[in-house]
């Protein structure tokens, strides 16, 4: 019988990625990638291609002291994960939040492709 590599499921793999995420642990965040991944603005705008690509675009991200991704809901079916997501962010115009939809396809046990759907910003009001 043949070696059989296991992976771990693809809910771990996005819930590791999460972790990292709200850690701000960039290198962490971007172990949970494969190597030639993508991340797409949904449907098909590409937005990093490769991990390095993923690298630089997440880079100014991660600095950012109020990131924190805060899960509203996740749905799995085989190799898709989608997470429902509310994101706290410091954007140009300030800080705030951004809702977001994260459809991830897991392969062998890394992000293979990440598609994201942006929701409209809310700034928080400044008193």
């Amino acid at each position: 019988m043949a070696n059989m590599v296991e992976f771990a499921p693809p809910e771990s793999v996005i819930q590791q990625q999460l972790d990292a995420y709200n850690a701000h642990d960039l290198e962490g965040w971007l172990a949970t990638y494969a190597h030639d991944a993508k991340q797409f603005e949904y449907p098909a705008k590409l937005l990093a291609d490769g991990i390095d690509a993923i690298r630089e675009r997440s880079i100014p991200r991660f600095q950012e002291p109020n990131l924190y991704a805060a899960l509203r809901q996740r749905t799995v079916i085989g190799s898709m994960v989608i997470d429902h997501e509310d994101v706290t962010r410091t954007f140009p115009e300030g800080t705030g939040k951004v809702e977001l939809i994260a459809i991830y396809q897991v392969v062998d046990g890394k992000i293979a492709t990440a598609s994201f759907v942006f929701g409209e910003k809310r700034l928080d009001v400044e008193t």
